[in-house]
């Protein structure tokens, strides 16, 4: 991995985001981010805008078409493969725009960029027969490489585009189920086996490895395997704060002794009445640094913040808050601010 690192002790979102107008979208996170904004994904767009649907532009010689019960691999592009490329163009040029228009073409300010990581796209996308493509080891490979390949082509474009450099987030919610082997098969007696952690390392690091830009690896599903995404080459883990648990702890100290930054889902999705204030949003984080043991100082030197998953699901006004209230956060930590 080469290139710049991921900005710590600022704000950025996860992704998603609510509504069908990529030009409105890339104007407010371009604003509302001015440290980190990141090219959204727009789900409510329908087929090939979701998170799986995104991947159908980005594989090389791997087209995506839909099943009646999910996206599956096709002989050649057809329309799902098409519509996914001429939406993310159509974002590609919504960004670029707003980036003309904040006057950051040709900086430093970098801009991160999302995609599905190998493991969850796998467990996602289907064979021609309807079997996952998780289960076949060779299947699983090819899909890895053409993302890893695709990836490499995204992430050169949305450079040139902007004249700036790029960071990678790869979600992997399935994480967790892809180690368990607690996936539905098509049938009871044809379940996606259990993946070995070492197996599944070889993957997600297959991917990073091959990328020229520096990789925040992100999930909000529980039980993460944190001791291996410590090993995978990501600069950064993104993680929910309302997921950890006592027995995350540790796993988390080690990404921090290693220095690996986190990146921390604190606010919440779905706004509550009222809007909470900083001080109550900042209380896990802050809770968490004291139990580990670490100086508080780490919140703004090895933290970025973000909102937590499934922004599109939440209003468009709700959606703006939160994006601010992750940069009060950012505030607050660098600051120092008393939170007792």
């Amino acid at each position: 991995m080469t290139g710049p690192s991921i900005p710590v002790g600022v704000a950025t979102g996860v992704g998603s985001w609510p509504g069908t107008d990529p030009r409105e979208a890339a104007a407010i996170v371009v604003g509302e981010l001015p440290a980190l904004p990141h090219l959204v994904e727009l789900p409510d767009r329908g087929v090939g805008a979701d998170m799986i649907g995104r991947a159908a532009a980005l594989l090389v010689d791997l087209p995506l078409d839909t099943s009646t019960t999910a996206y599956r691999l096709a002989q050649r592009p057809g329309a799902v493969t098409r519509r996914a490329r001429d939406l993310l163009r159509r974002d590609l040029d919504a960004l670029e725009e707003a980036w003309e228009v904040a006057g950051r073409r040709g900086t430093d300010q970098p801009v991160k960029v999302q995609s599905v990581g190998p493991l969850t796209l796998a467990a996602q996308v289907e064979l021609s027969g309807g079997h996952r493509v998780l289960t076949d080891a060779g299947a699983l490979r090819d899909l890895a490489e053409s993302l890893a390949e695709g990836l490499s082509v995204h992430v050169a474009e949305v450079a040139r585009r902007l004249g700036s450099p790029v960071v990678v987030q790869l979600d992997e919610p399935g994480l967790p189920a892809v180690l368990a082997g607690s996936l539905a098969g098509v049938s009871i007696l044809q379940t996606p086996r259990a993946m070995p952690e070492p197996e599944a390392l070889a993957f997600l690091s297959s991917v990073i490895d091959r990328l020229e830009s520096p990789v925040l690896v992100h999930s909000c599903a529980a039980g993460l395997p944190l001791a291996l995404l410590r090993r995978s080459g990501a600069a950064m883990i993104g993680l929910d704060m309302s997921e950890l648990t006592v027995a995350d702890l540790d796993g988390v100290g080690e990404l921090l002794e290693d220095g690996i930054a986190l990146a921390l889902g604190l606010v919440p999705t779905l706004g509550p009445e009222p809007a909470p204030g900083w001080r109550e949003l900042a209380q896990p984080a802050v809770t968490l640094v004291d139990r580990l043991g670490f100086p508080r100082s780490v919140l703004a030197t090895q933290v970025t913040v973000t909102p937590r998953c499934g922004l599109a699901g939440a209003s468009p006004e709700w959606a703006r808050v939160a994006l601010r209230r992750a940069a009060e956060l950012t505030r607050a930590f660098a600051d120092g601010a008393e939170f007792d």
